[in-house]
């Protein structure tokens, strides 16, 4: 077997690259394997929102927040679901962080876009929003690094050819591999799976991979870090420990089957939170796969009973857990369910908006669904209702009620409209909503339209159970030596909750950064002597 050495080894190329340009700028010899062909795992296929309380970019734009402030809202929503060292090393390391990559060229500043936090009432709230966004980038900046960088989610999906502007989780992947790369302490290897981590004593001191189709044992002298995502592209444990739900409908990239997790495990690594994802609604597409719809700009979400059941505008993650709550508490299949619209969402190019992220260039024909069968149409809702298999009184009660609240202003039954998340997306487009309520639009021009909808997800969030530094932990709270997590390879320090857009890549970076200083012998979290 063929044997190399480096400093630190990093399994995986989405938030862990953040990990590794740290490691590589401290003068550490850094290697990421990547099991994909590209860098970027999913993360590059996101919008890579970072939600980070109190950092330059917030701060810059005149947003009065701190860490301070962050920290009764984290705590208010996150509970006992995660660990309180968690979310304070979390809220203390985001800011420095920041700073730092924004001192290299290859990341520059980053941009605040004033994106609600997702729990409105509770202590620290921020109705601006903590998220910030990465610079585009032009591809052609990339260079020969250009190959590399994981194609756009439309493009592996439905063919769609990649822009020549990198937006995004692209950007945010192609400024990271520039910085990484820059810094001449780095080896990228792609098409390199993690097979079992080396141990020696009670220390992990490297990685067995296989590199196009051959074995390399990989030591690493300061520590390997996990960062390749979470499982949700395994069939058998996404059964175990989120049944209904298997890897059918994740948006996830293809690679992401849990190897780093198992791996970690077979070293005696602890785990928490397996049951939970970055739940999110999806739509069902001609392709077969679902495409993450972040809310409706018009129309109704209706059950099996063909009655509504929720504020279809709820932020997508907290959207995604009421989907799965409501099916496995109650008599009546909320999975899927249907959404229901009028010919005031259509024009002749499809949806006059796109209730999806990422925004997909012709995602949509008509046509093209309704011969694939995921999309149906009805000149009557008492038509529509058979076709989509609900009872059609119920169907017309729900429209009737429903138009009565957007005639009004005020949906009495869910509040559709009234929280700044709600109306924040209806003050940036207005499809066909010009009544009281932006959020509410009538649903009365025929013909009428339904599209199933299920849950999908960003990834798995459960996983290795780390300390504050990131370094995973044993059943009895022990440190395994050498060994780290981040990303959707950990336990998360929001626990079963979504705080706020890009609060998974916000993550991700922070304990990545964290795992790699720690590595470099720095800890950011303790005062200096």
């Amino acid at each position: 077997m063929t044997e190399e050495r480096y400093d630190v080894v990093v399994v995986g190329s989405g938030g862990g690259l953040i990990g590794a340009f740290a490691a590589a700028g401290r003068g550490l010899r850094t290697l990421v394997i990547e099991k994909a062909a590209h860098v970027g795992g999913t993360t590059a296929y996101s919008g890579a929102g970072i939600w980070l309380p109190g950092n330059p970019a917030i701060l810059r734009a005149g947003i009065e927040d701190s860490p301070d402030a962050a920290r009764p809202y984290l705590d208010s929503i996150v509970g006992d679901d995660a660990p309180v060292e968690l979310r304070e090393a979390f809220l203390r390391a985001g800011p420095p962080m920041i700073e730092e990559l924004e001192r290299d060229e290859h990341f520059g500043e980053f941009s605040w876009r004033g994106i609600p936090d997702y729990f409105e009432g509770r202590p620290g709230f921020l109705k601006q929003g903590r998220t910030i966004f990465p610079r585009d980038i032009d591809r052609a900046e990339l260079g020969e690094l250009e190959p590399l960088v994981r194609r756009p989610l439309w493009t592996e999906r439905w063919g769609t050819e990649p822009t020549e502007r990198m937006v995004g989780g692209q950007a945010l992947t192609a400024r990271s591999l520039l910085a990484l790369m820059a810094t001449g302490n780095a080896t990228v290897h792609t098409s390199t799976a993690l097979k079992a981590l080396v141990v020696e004593g009670d220390r992990v001191v490297g990685v067995d991979a296989e590199r196009d189709g051959e074995p390399v044992r990989y030591l690493a002298d300061r520590g390997v870090l996990l960062a390749a995502g979470g499982f949700e592209r395994n069939r058998e444990l996404r059964q175990r420990f989120q049944a209904p739900l298997t890897d059918e409908w994740t948006s996830g990239c293809p690679e992401n089957t849990g190897d780093a997790l198992l791996a970690a495990i077979e070293v005696g690594a602890d785990t928490a939170l397996l049951d939970e994802a970055w739940f999110a609604p999806g739509l069902v597409t001609p392709s077969g796969g679902p495409v993450f719809y972040t809310m409706v700009w018009g129309g109704v979400w209706v059950n099996a009973a063909g009655e509504r059941f929720m504020n279809e505008r709820l932020p997508y993650d907290r959207a995604g857990h009421e989907l799965m709550r409501l099916q496995n508490t109650t008599d009546v299949d909320h999975i899927p369910a249907h959404w229901v619209f009028d010919q005031r969402q259509v024009d002749q190019q499809g949806f006059r908006m796109l209730p999806v992220d990422p925004q997909v260039p012709d995602w949509f024909d008509v046509d093209r669904w309704l011969e694939a069968g995921v999309l149906q149409r009805a000149d009557t809702l008492e038509e529509l209702a058979g076709l989509i298999g609900v009872p059609a009184d119920a169907l017309v009660a729900t429209v009737e009620e429903y138009n009565g609240f957007a005639r009004s202003g005020v949906d009495e039954r869910f509040h559709r409209g009234e929280s700044p998340w709600d109306r924040v997306i209806a003050n940036v487009v207005t499809p066909h909503t010009d009544g009281p309520n932006r959020c509410l639009g009538v649903l009365d021009a025929p013909p009428w339209y339904a599209v199933q909808v299920v849950v999908t997800d960003l990834g798995t969030k459960g996983g290795v159970r780390t300390d504050d530094h990131a370094r995973a932990l044993r059943p009895d709270g022990t440190v395994i030596h050498g060994l780290y997590a981040s990303g959707n390879t950990m336990a998360p320090a929001t626990g079963r909750v979504y705080p706020g857009a890009g609060g998974p890549i916000g993550s991700a970076m922070v304990f990545s950064w964290l795992a790699a200083l720690d590595m470099a012998g720095e800890d950011p979290l303790r005062p200096p002597t």
